[in-house]
């Protein structure tokens, strides 16, 4: 738990909303604040204004949950997109992911989370009744499942799957086992069984 030091409260407060994020504990927090104070021409008011810029102007898209500064998105709105896949992911992040490798030219459709019956998180607390509605359209003929191989992403994926069953849609799920470049016996027993039950014709 975060202990208060003897910082100015300016300061002090600057600390404890830093920890608060991903990857940042109280220590992190405080290098990070030493190097806004001393870069804050540089770094500190440019950070600043990014920050007020993003909260005033960005917001979810309405039909994807993609971030950007329009509605709907870039991706969404962009006419050389193949509107006949949608590819389900379960944060923002992992549709940047995909963005980033550059090998998908479809739609996406961000669920907001996974199932979790530990955590509360039931079918409608989640995106899954607007992914629907977007599969019953005419132009959608696949829908690509791509939640995380997780306990919880696996269970969201085969929820997701029965409830399309009813959709003229081809269903299809994102592969899992062996990474490019990588080794067997550096491998956990997980990743490997899950190359073997996804194995393919040579």
């Amino acid at each position: 738990m975060y202990r208060k030091a003897s910082y100015g409260s300016e300061l002090d407060h600057l600390i404890q909303l830093l920890s608060k994020l991903p990857g940042l504990g109280p220590r992190s927090a405080r290098r990070a604040a030493l190097q806004l104070i001393k870069r804050k021409d540089t770094l500190m008011r440019p950070l600043s204004n990014a920050l007020a810029e993003v909260a005033e102007h960005v917001n979810p898209c309405t039909t994807c949950g993609n971030l950007d500064t329009s509605d709907p998105c870039h991706i969404c709105d962009n006419a050389r997109r193949d509107v006949t896949s949608l590819c389900v992911v379960e944060d923002v992040a992992d549709l940047w992911a995909l963005e980033r490798a550059g090998t998908y030219r479809g739609l996406y459709h961000v669920i907001g989370g996974t199932l979790s019956a530990l955590d509360g998180v039931g079918p409608d607390d989640l995106n899954i009744s607007s992914l629907l509605e977007r599969a019953t359209e005419d132009r959608v003929t696949e829908v690509i499942i791509a939640t995380n191989a997780t306990v919880d992403g696996q269970t969201t994926a085969h929820y997701i799957a029965d409830r399309l069953k009813g959709c003229d849609v081809i269903v299809s799920r994102l592969a899992h086992g062996v990474p490019v470049g990588g080794e067997l016996d550096y491998l956990d027993d997980g990743t490997l069984t899950a190359a073997l039950k996804s194995r393919r014709p040579f």
